[in-house]
């Protein structure tokens, strides 16, 4: 589970926009462009490279 207030201050490297967190797939997804950000291991990976469209 992703804390809330972390949650706030997370930005999509790529095009600054909120994040949203999707708890079933464990992921992160950008409001604004859509990509998918994994989650490892409770960590988050915010790199451009291991996002899906």
């Amino acid at each position: 589970m992703i804390d809330k207030e972390f949650l706030d201050i997370l930005a999509c490297p790529v095009c600054k926009a909120d994040i949203t967190y999707d708890e079933a797939n464990q992921r992160l997804i950008c409001t604004s462009c859509g990509r998918k950000y994994p989650i490892r291991d409770g960590i988050p990976v915010m790199l451009e490279e291991e996002a899906e469209k």
